[in-house]
């Protein structure tokens, strides 16, 4: 006599290979891609309401302030080469949250000569 019959095996064995297959689309979250766009000081160049000089970015033609990283952390935004005086690339990686760029990852590309 068998401990544990035939069908009991193969119900375990779904179950399990049920529960592994949904675990693993759990961890496929769809994560965000890094994108190329414009930064600058949302004020000074890209002309939006605020208070003082803020990081914005424009993705698609869309402006957005940033979170997660801050108009100070990539130099000196008062430089000829700064964020209030020029518009610059930086790779990028987040998400819009209610109309503001939640960044995880912000890089400043150097300028092209």
């Amino acid at each position: 006599m068998e401990l544990i019959p035939r069908k009991m095996k193969k119900l375990f064995l779904l179950l399990f290979l049920s529960s592994v297959v949904f675990v693993h689309a759990q961890d496929k979250k769809e994560q965000p891609k890094s994108q190329i766009v414009e930064a600058s000081c949302g004020q000074c160049q890209f002309k939006m309401k605020g208070q003082g000089c803020d990081l914005a970015v424009r993705i698609d033609g869309k402006t957005y302030f940033v979170d997660g990283t801050s108009i100070d952390s990539h130099g000196d935004a008062h430089a000829n080469d700064g964020f209030c005086a020029a518009v610059r690339k930086a790779e990028v990686v987040g998400n819009i949250v209610k109309n503001r760029f939640i960044a995880t990852s912000f890089k400043l590309l150097p300028e092209k000569k």
